[in-house]
């Protein structure tokens, strides 16, 4: 894993030769651990994140529709199973912060930044199935209405103009489990302005408005109830960090990435003799693919890092001797250069470089320093394929 952290923090250059240093680091007069905090600060860039989050998941569990979502979205590695699963790039899930008596629900957003882009809010509440003394109710009673308001005021909640509506529902009295309420429109008014968050009131009525005996619709609540069936906002955005890398030979994004053996892409056999010199002759072999996997434990993340533990982000090496074949995946510019060093028509024209040329996305989930469970995807992560570029 210091060989990673090195990488990260090594002088870019062509993947198929050795980086000035990059053998014996660190460098004469260079301190180990400055070279670490340097690869880890790097890498937290990568990731998106300015400071690791000082909180243990050890502690709490995450909810279990994020740990559902995350096995939805993502393999046992973390790799994207479909790029077209997931709505934006992060999904966040909030806990109520005040436990009011009523059903009033208020929503720490201060971890979503101003620049991201909110695609979808939703309100999760997981309805009480109903007791024993109550089941005579449903005699007269099969529906009620679930409505969900903005707060606007806090002193006028049982006041229409203290309240704006965002959602309303008609529910059978006898399920349980979770109801699910869009309230995108309430959201992202608080995204803009910070002061405006005054929660969320849900209220049920009967049909036609009609009142309903006390206590018979129950939802459950983060101050009486266990913290699985605790009332949640869950939060899609966009935060703007797409992939920047594209290549002519990209497979469908859709496809998830099979397993590709380590072997040499050997050269065409009876190619000229040039071959000889520039191939397999220094003992190194054709450009291909190597593992190099992130241990998130031993870089010190596992704390706050839910799943998965550590991911093969793979990386390319070899050669790119002339000449290139098509199983080397070479773009025409390749072509061309490994041609004009074979030849030495131009002074100081290197051959080709192997490098990734199919990337594929991974996802986190993790726990943020205000106990909130995160899942964001992170693109041209892994390298699927290695070509001659």
């Amino acid at each position: 894993m210091l060989g990673f952290l090195l990488l990260l923090a090594a002088v870019p250059g062509c993947p198929g030769r050795p980086a000035d240093g990059a053998e014996g680091w660190p460098l004469p007069g260079e301190d180990l651990e400055e070279v670490r905090s340097e690869a880890l600060r790097r890498l937290l860039e990568v990731f998106g994140i300015e400071d690791p989050p000082h909180f243990s998941h050890h502690t709490k569990q995450p909810p279990q529709y994020m740990v559902d979502l995350y096995n939805t979205v993502a393999d046992a590695d973390g790799v994207t199973k479909d790029p077209h699963l997931l709505e934006g790039n992060t999904v966040r899930s909030f806990f109520d912060k005040i436990h009011s008596d009523r059903m009033h629900f208020q929503f720490n957003l201060l971890s979503v930044a101003k620049t991201e882009k909110i695609l979808t809010a939703e309100l999760h509440l997981f309805k009480l199935g109903p007791k024993v003394s109550e089941l005579p109710s449903f005699r007269r009673h099969h529906f009620c209405q679930v409505n969900i308001y903005q707060v606007l005021d806090k002193n006028k909640m049982d006041f229409s103009q203290g309240k704006k509506l965002l959602s309303s529902r008609l529910i059978p009295l006898q399920a349980s489990g979770w109801e699910v309420f869009s309230i995108t429109q309430a959201v992202r008014a608080w995204n803009d302005e910070e002061s405006a968050n005054h929660g969320l009131l849900v209220t049920v009525w009967g049909l036609a408005g009609s009142p309903l005996e006390p206590n018979l619709v129950r939802f459950a609540s983060g101050k009486h109830h266990h913290e699985s069936k605790q009332p949640m906002l869950v939060l899609f955005t966009d935060d703007g960090r797409r992939g920047t890398v594209s290549f002519n030979s990209l497979q469908d994004a859709s496809v998830q990435p099979a397993v590709l053996p380590n072997e040499p892409m050997a050269p065409y056999p009876n190619r000229t003799r040039l071959t000889r010199s520039l191939g397999a002759e220094d003992g190194r072999l054709p450009c291909q693919r190597h593992p190099l996997y992130v241990d998130f434990e031993e870089i010190g993340w596992s704390g706050w890092i839910i799943s998965p533990r550590g991911y093969n982000a793979y990386h390319c090496k070899g050669t790119c001797p002339f000449p290139l074949g098509q199983n080397m995946r070479p773009t025409n510019h390749a072509t061309v250069q490994s041609i004009i060093n074979a030849l030495k028509l131009t002074k100081g024209v290197n051959s080709p470089c192997c490098v990734p040329d199919q990337l594929f996305s991974i996802n986190l989930l993790y726990f943020d320093d205000d106990e909130n469970v995160v899942l964001k995807q992170y693109d041209d992560m892994v390298a699927g394929n290695c070509g001659c570029h």
